[in-house]
This record gives C-alpha cells, structure tokens and sequence, in this order.
C-alpha cells in the first residue's frame, strides 16, 4: 500500500494502540469487580448477548444509510458493499479522542475521488446528527434525574444556534470571503474548517435533518434497549425509560469528556445513575461493562476486520 495512514506499520501501529486500550479496559473492569461481571454475562447468556450484538449492528445500519444519504446529496455516489466496508472500517479508531480518528474514512474514500472536504463534511454532519438524537432520547427521561436539564438544555440550544448560523448562507460567504487568504497554520485551519462548514450545510437542510434525527433515533434507541434488556437478564427492575435515560446521558457525558471512545465518562455516569436507583454496586459495573463489550468493542472488532479487508482489497 501506498498511503501512509494505512500503511502495514500504521496498521500494527493501530492494532496494538486498540490492544492496549482494551486490555486497560478489562483490567479496570476486572478490578472493579471481575466476579460481579463473569457473573452477569452468565445470567445474560449467549442467546442475550446475542440479541444485544444484534441491535447494535441495527445501529451501524441505520448510521451507515445516514452516511450514505449524507454523501449522496453531496454528490457522491459508491457501490453499497465498498462503501460499508470503507464506512465500518472508520470503527476501528472509535476509541480515538472524540472519534476523531473515524475520519480514517476520508483517506479510504479519496480513493473513489471523494474529496476531503465532502467525506469531512458528512463526517460533521454525522455527529451533528448522533448528539440530536442522543439528546433527545436522554431528554425522555429527565424528570428522572432534575440535575441534568441544565446541561441538556443548553446543549440543545448550542446545537440550534449553530444550525440557525449555518443556514445563514450570506454569512458564511462572508466568513469565506474574509478568509480567502490565509496566512499561517491558524489562519489556514480556519479556512479549511469554514469550507467544511459550508460543505455540510448541503446535509443540513430541514427535511435531512428530520430524516436523519429519525435515524439518529432509531439507530442509539437500539443500543439503549440493548442495555434495558441486559438490566432485565441480569434481573435489575428499571423502567425502560430510564433504562434508555440512563444509556443516552452517558453517552452523551462520553462525547463531552473528549476522552478516547468516551471511556471512563460514560461508564462513570451509567454506574452513578443505576447506583441512583438502587442498583448494588456489583450489579451497575457489570451491567455497563457488558454493554459496552456489546457496543463500543464489537464496533471496534468490526473496524478492525474491515480496515483489513480494505487494505488487503486495496494492495491486491
């Protein structure tokens, strides 16, 4: 292979960068309570773990026909199976700070002459979209847990207020007129960040953002009935609302620690929040463990495969 991002030593580079994130996470988990664990995935059984694995691959579906929407309008189009192989294949840095390392994609699909701007683009869009649904699902269940309104408020009126300035088209002609000329890293790092911005605005036209908030939707409510049903096997009583509450507010203190994949952030606020309602100690840790076993690290060994399926398709 020639490109270097995903060259044989940046790929082992890779594989051992996510070994040593995963055998961080087990041992962690093992040291909060390993027996607690093993004992909850014994209760959830094959066939539970199974049907969590499930709904989390309706997730990848459903946020891979997003992406694809979002590159279609952009004027992009690939054939279905190269382009989920190449959209998978952004998983394997899920546990990158922010996710920032899914822009892995925009390599792979500069291939297809799919140029950076357009992919960035629909990468933006894309966590635009995902923080829209997961707030609105935490926003179900908030009169659970009071304290945490403020924050999802203002989170949601950040995100309107960035949807209203890029709607502003004369205003962001302006912003690119007046950047037209960069000097220095800043100054063309800004420029390039205005672009992509202008770029996603094609993704955020009213009737995209419905359907892709609906997506959004479907897509995180998979995963968050995923742990409602681990909480059930594992024989913990809680509302599914809450259960789908508790899901969307961790992943949403994941994204907002910036913390590799949201680790420590997510699984601190999933424990904290079913420590809340009574759930024993032992019971919360292995609950979030398993479902993140069952989301986070499945979707990494799917983006592991993938990318070296790509690679290998790529030097052949």
């Amino acid at each position: 292979m020639n490109d270097p991002l995903i060259s044989d030593w940046r790929f082992k580079a890779l594989l051992i960068s996510v070994l040593f994130a995963a055998g961080g996470y087990l041992l962690v988990s093992v040291y909060s309570g390993w027996q607690a664990v093993t004992h909850g995935i014994v209760r959830v059984g094959l066939g539970g773990l199974s049907i969590a694995l499930g709904l989390s691959l309706v997730n990848y579906t459903l946020r891979f026909l997003r992406w694809q929407m979002y590159l279609f309008v952009l004027g992009h189009r690939l054939p279905i199976w190269i382009h989920l192989r190449i959209y998978l294949a952004g998983f394997a840095l899920t546990t990158t700070p922010g996710k920032t390392g899914e822009a892995v994609r925009s390599v792979l699909l500069k291939r297809f002459d799919v140029p950076y701007a357009g992919s960035l683009a629909a990468l933006f869009s894309e966590r635009l979209s995902d923080l829209i649904g997961v707030l609105l699902l935490a926003g179900f269940g908030l009169h659970f847990y009071p304290q945490a309104r403020s924050a999802v408020l203002i989170a949601a009126l950040v995100i309107l207020l960035g949807l209203v300035l890029l709607a502003n088209e004369s205003w962001m002609q302006a912003l690119l007129h007046r950047t037209a000329h960069p000097t220095g890293r800043l100054g063309r790092l800004i420029r390039h960040s205005l672009q992509l911005l202008y770029q996603a605005r094609l993704c955020l036209s009213f009737r995209l953002i419905v359907l892709a908030t609906l997506l959004s939707l479907a897509a995180w409510s998979a995963e968050a009935f995923a742990f409602h049903w681990i909480l059930v096997w594992m024989g913990v009583d809680l509302p599914l609302r809450y259960a789908v509450f508790v899901y969307a507010l961790s992943m949403l203190a994941g994204a907002i620690s910036v913390m590799p994949g949201g680790l420590g952030g997510a699984e601190a606020a999933m424990v904290a929040l079913l420590l809340i309602k009574g759930v024993s100690m032992p019971d919360a840790v292995a609950a979030t463990v398993i479902i993140r076993l069952s989301t986070l690290w499945f979707a990494v060994g799917l983006g592991i495969a993938a990318l070296g399926l790509v690679r290998h398709e790529a030097s052949a």
